[in-house]
């Protein structure tokens, strides 16, 4: 029986291009085979196979772009035998074997049809090499940032087409051939910085940021911070100060609500949310992802500290879903177990604001007596001046100090 495999639902993501075809016409598939690859401004994603057979006919290619409920591809659960199946080589995409281009224009189907990630095709767009005229040497066929430079340094004639600026009349930097002074080598991005680095990069130009610094008296509350994990080791988790910093910040996203909002896309409103899902930047060997922890209001110390458990270890292990990390209304980028004193978060838009951590120091501090040794936490909340002022960032910053300074506060 021939049955249709369509795209699952895959979140808010809409026309999402098709990056790789992982099986052939005639293919033998298990359920849970990965069928397809897609890929979002956030991360990639693998179509599982929601049944077993063997593949009858594929209606996506590389380059397509498709939404939830497309039809992928057709699979033939029964009847059918070895002779009647097509050949097992069939290629998987079709990337014509032509030279790089010598000044000619970059057409629009060459660049829909390649097998390119967003970064490579800003990259070939800047130099003015056509990517459909490329074969790439990366997995699958897809080309790679090296491919284009090869095609570029290829070809006799100058590229015409380069721009002389990049993107919001902003000079692009110019392309250096760095192994005139040296031995050089080209290594891969991880596909996580890969996806990530677009949306930093349109964040940062985008977003007017303004940083306001902050340190906050954790001393009480570290304290009690310990007296959990001890018992959380126990069970097999740890309660880290993340943990409180995102009970402290719902509390003050629910008193300085601007926080928690978003720009409407007219301009001259905020869209104001009811409900609280934080982010958190979870450092991987890949790169840094950001889960997302739901409806943090309603959890308490540790039912997000096992949450942040369980999603960090699904970040570190590849094996976050697409609905893992998106819904966030405010982040936190923590990097206090690696050091560091303050540093520039990128508001991580349509968001308006985002929590930066650093390590927390013993330091004295006057009691209006005596200088005291007290657990410092300094804090870096990075903001969209669009939406937030600076008179109300700075109290945004001192309600989270406050909450911070005493246990009993979060709780409420």
């Amino acid at each position: 029986m021939a049955i249709e495999v369509n795209v699952p639902d895959i979140g808010d993501f809409k026309d999402v291009p098709v990056i790789g075809i992982l099986v052939n016409v005639g293919d033998s598939i298990a359920v849970e085979d990965p069928l397809i690859e897609l890929e979002s401004d956030k991360a990639t994603m693998e179509v599982p196979s929601p049944v077993a057979g063997r593949i009858a006919a594929i209606s996506v290619n590389v380059g397509d772009r498709v939404s939830e409920g497309a039809l992928i591809l057709t699979v033939e659960a029964e009847g059918v035998t070895a002779a009647d199946a097509p050949a097992q080589d069939a290629p998987k995409q079709n990337i014509p074997d032509r030279p790089a281009p010598a000044g000619g224009a970059i057409t629009d189907s060459g660049f829909g049809k390649a097998h390119a990630s967003p970064s490579v095709r800003a990259f070939a767009r800047q130099l003015g090499v056509d990517l459909g005229r490329i074969n790439g040497s990366g997995r699958k066929g897809r080309i790679l940032r090296e491919d284009v430079a090869a095609a570029l340094k290829a070809s006799a004639a100058p590229v015409a087409a380069a721009p002389t600026q990049g993107g919001m009349g902003i000079p692009p930097i110019p392309v250096v051939d760095f192994s005139k002074f040296g031995p050089v080598e080209d290594v891969e991005m991880p596909r996580i910085k890969k996806l990530s680095g677009p949306a930093l990069h349109r964040s940062w130009l985008n977003v007017p940021h303004v940083t306001h610094n902050e340190d906050a008296d954790i001393t009480e509350i570290d304290r009690y911070r310990k007296e959990l994990d001890d018992e959380a080791k126990k069970d097999g988790y740890r309660v880290t100060l993340l943990s409180f910093v995102i009970k402290a910040s719902v509390s003050a996203l629910r008193k300085h609500w601007e926080f928690n909002s978003s720009i409407h896309p007219d301009g001259d409103k905020l869209i104001r949310k009811s409900y609280y899902n934080i982010g958190f930047a979870a450092d991987t060997p890949n790169g840094l992802v950001v889960p997302v922890i739901k409806d943090a209001d309603r959890k308490g110390i540790i039912e997000i500290s096992r949450e942040l458990g369980e999603l960090s270890a699904k970040a570190r292990a590849g094996e976050l879903k697409s609905q893992d990390m998106q819904g966030a209304t405010f982040t936190i980028s923590s990097l206090g177990g690696i050091g560091g004193t303050s540093f520039t978060p990128i508001v991580n838009a349509p968001e308006v604001a985002i929590l930066g951590l650093t390590r927390s120091r013993m330091a004295p501090v006057w009691d209006g007596a005596q200088f005291v040794a007290r657990n410092m936490l300094p804090m870096s909340l990075s903001y969209d001046h669009r939406a937030v002022d600076g008179a109300l960032a700075a109290r945004f910053a001192a309600t989270l100090r406050h909450l911070l300074g005493d246990v009993r506060r979060i709780m409420l």
